[in-house]
């Protein structure tokens, strides 16, 4: 698969410093040197996917340089922003929901004011404001820019609305504040947007067309991480395999299969390389990988680095191939079956996870008993599934009768769910008695004795707190496991 990529002059990197008040986590608790407080508290909420994690990093730098401060407790808010989701009907009800928990503040300081950002902004537009009548501020995911001028608007008592798509806004210049962070693990986001148009899938119409950072702007960030103190990142885009950079605007639209050996692209593998260099001791993952584009260059630097984790998430959706065609996935069950083989052959031992999808429009039963099939061939350590639910505007909901009754989309999650705990317990009974490095990210929530971090194959190990520190690494030997966490005891 990888032929794709070896005419590829590789590109070359040239790191270029970043503004001196943008650097990195470094502002997370205050606002950037020389800018004064306006006496004003923002207070964000995120939900969805990491995606939106990160771009609330990105408007508390906004904010800061704006003069706001952050705050932990809406109910001393001046600002209440909640970062939306789309992906199904549910978690927009949980949006909502959480909405009609702020009229409390807009009781107590009639002056407050809430906005709606991400996915659910876009999508819905205007007509959010008339539905959520204490909305002031709707503010889509390539928008936020315009945070300032917005928020003047809605202060004068207009109803403020960008949601307007970019074609190239990646947020390159901007260094996000990192929220709630521990300090050891965060976010850099590579690529914005999706071309991959999945027929189930809202985020093409909510995030717009795929565009890719700069990659220089990428190793800064992560040089700027790692000389704060932090010990690992992840990688986000909505298909990160699909990153590529060129300073020829042209080169850099074209399809890979399209590239000549003129011409001079950055892509992921070259990204990731340049990524694992930083310093040997700063872990890199990334996510999400789309199988189409999951190729050998990826796997083959992968293997190469030590650094860089052995996991990967690699959503099927579905196991059927006339499924996956109605899903506009691009490839059928033997072609993602060949790059689970690359993964298995190139990086032995590799954790593996995937997203699920049950109920899609038309599954016959026969059909969903193929994903169960791969689901026992691939042996994941573990999965995130749903069962679907149509969303307005996609290529599904337009072409597609959502025909699989709701209790057929349940109990054929069921059978999912079962399996995957199932194949995890398995997974997890087969790591102990072996010894990981496990990067200590937290304390365990059920005790305050316990530590846990996740080990290179992203698995969560839960182990006595001793004289440990949030930060280090250490060397655990596993003696029990449940199907979600793996347990252990320091030993070095």
């Amino acid at each position: 698969m990888s032929e794709l990529y070896n005419n590829q002059v590789p590109f070359e990197l040239k790191i270029k410093s970043m503004d001196e008040n943008a650097q990195g986590g470094a502002l997370e608790k205050s606002r950037p040197f020389g800018v004064a407080s306006n006496g004003k508290k923002y207070y964000i909420e995120s939900y969805g996917c990491a995606m939106n994690f990160a771009d609330s990093e990105v408007v508390a730098s906004i904010l800061a340089n704006s003069g706001y401060d952050s705050t932990k407790d809406y109910n001393e808010a001046d600002l209440i922003f909640v970062n939306t989701c789309s992906i199904r009907e549910k978690a927009e009800q949980t949006v909502r929901n959480r909405l009609q928990g702020f009229k409390v503040v807009k009781k107590r300081n009639k002056a407050a004011l809430i906005g709606v950002l991400g996915c659910m902004a876009e999508r819905l537009k205007d007509k959010f404001l008339e539905e959520e009548q204490l909305v002031d501020l709707v503010v889509g995911p390539d928008a936020y820019r315009s945070l300032p001028n917005l928020i003047e608007e809605a202060v004068s008592g207009q109803k403020a609305v960008n949601v307007l798509l970019s074609r190239d806004e990646t947020y390159a210049d901007i260094s996000p504040v990192r929220l709630s962070s521990n300090g050891v693990s965060a976010f850099v986001s590579i690529t914005r947007g999706c071309d991959n148009m999945c027929s189930f899938c809202v985020v093409p119409h909510t995030r717009g067309r795929e565009r890719s950072r700069p990659p220089e702007s990428i190793i800064q960030e992560v040089r700027n991480l790692y000389e704060q103190g932090y010990k690992e990142v992840t990688l986000l885009g909505q298909n990160v395999d699909s990153y590529r950079w060129s300073e020829d605007e042209k080169i850099r639209g074209k399809k890979l299969i399209d590239l000549k050996d003129t011409d001079l692209v950055f892509n992921f593998s070259n990204l990731l390389e340049e990524v694992a260099k930083v310093a040997p001791d700063l872990r890199v993952r990334f996510s999400t990988s789309h199988p189409k584009d999951m190729h050998d260059d990826v796997l083959h630097v992968i293997a190469k680095y030590k650094n860089i984790c052995n996991y990967i998430h690699l959503p099927v959706q579905s196991g059927n191939t006339e499924v996956l065609a109605r899903m506009n996935r691009t490839y059928d069950r033997e072609w993602y079956l060949d790059r689970i083989a690359a993964i298995n052959r190139i990086i032995p031992n590799c954790g593996i996870s995937s997203d699920i999808i049950t109920g899609f429009c038309g599954e016959t039963e026969e059909q969903h008993q193929d994903t169960l099939s791969l689901m026992r061939e691939v042996k994941y350590d573990m999965s995130y599934m749903f069962f679907y639910s149509e969303r307005p505007g996609t290529l599904a909901a337009k072409k597609y009768a959502d025909d699989i009754p709701l209790e057929i989309k349940k109990r054929r999650l069921a059978e999912v769910i079962e399996l995957q705990n199932e194949l995890s317990l398995i997974s997890n009974q087969a790591d102990i008695g072996t010894v990981v490095e496990v990067l200590v990210e937290k304390p365990s929530k059920k005790s305050e004795a316990d530590l846990c971090g996740r080990n290179d194959r992203n698995k969560m190990v839960i182990f006595p707190k001793g004289n440990l520190r949030i930060g280090q690494y250490v060397k655990v030997k596993i003696t029990d496991c449940t199907t979600a966490v793996l347990l252990g005891e320091v030993v070095e």
